[in-house]
């Protein structure tokens, strides 16, 4: 991706803020869209710029603990009237329940509060590409306490489930389309059936029950 990348970054933390806008200022090809202190004003700031007609950010960096409205309520809201912004939880290891809670609201992935500027970068652009970036220890975590899907893996087709385990090595859909030999678009029917049968929201979830049903290993 060689477009510019917007980021609005929501925590209510002033410091963490200036930290990670210090972090994406550093990074080509990214630039900050805006900075909210809170869910509802995260909210807020993408209806102002749709009103004025101006381009949303593609990606959300989003805490879960906040005032007002916290990460997991704001990714449930974006994803409901901003389906076009990817958000990307901002999180601790110890937070694998909201998590949790954050990804079945369509949140796309996951960061760790301590990672680097080369996993600030991979996050927002796996983001941006509808790919995931997932923290491994946290990952492990997430796929044992996952709760089953509404429909188990057994009621995907086989060519779904070909999907499911592509999507699982982090496969964009053009990867796919060109990997099983079809149209990128029928690719994206099939990510989009077996996320339905599976009762998910995102791919971010799809790689964890791949992992939880052994259908990939965990990444090392």
């Amino acid at each position: 991706m060689t477009e510019t990348i917007g980021v609005l970054v929501v925590d209510d933390h002033a410091v963490v803020r200036r930290g990670v806008v210090a972090y994406l200022d550093a990074l080509d090809n990214v630039e900050v869209a805006g900075e909210a202190a809170n869910g509802r004003e995260a909210l807020d700031t993408l209806e102002s710029l749709r009103v004025r007609r101006q381009p949303l950010p593609r990606v959300a960096l989003m805490d879960l603990m906040m005032p007002k409205m916290d990460g997991v309520e704001a990714t449930a809201e974006i994803a409901r009237r901003f389906p076009e912004v990817r958000v990307v939880i901002l999180t601790s290891f110890g937070e694998v329940e909201r998590i949790q809670a954050a990804l079945e609201n369509g949140a796309a992935g996951y960061l760790l509060k301590d990672a680097g500027p080369s996993e600030v970068a991979a996050a927002i652009h796996a983001a941006a590409n509808d790919d995931v970036f997932l923290d491994t220890a946290v990952a492990r975590r997430l796929a044992q306490k996952m709760r089953s899907p509404q429909s188990g893996v057994a009621a995907l087709t086989s060519r779904e489930r070909d999907v499911l385990v592509l999507v699982a090595q982090g496969r964009s859909n053009r990867e796919i389309a060109t990997e099983l030999v079809i149209s990128e678009r029928t690719a994206r029917t099939h990510v989009s059936n077996l996320l339905g049968k599976l009762g998910l929201r995102s791919r971010t979830q799809a790689v964890l029950v791949a992992m939880r049903e052994g259908l990939v290993a965990p990444p090392s």
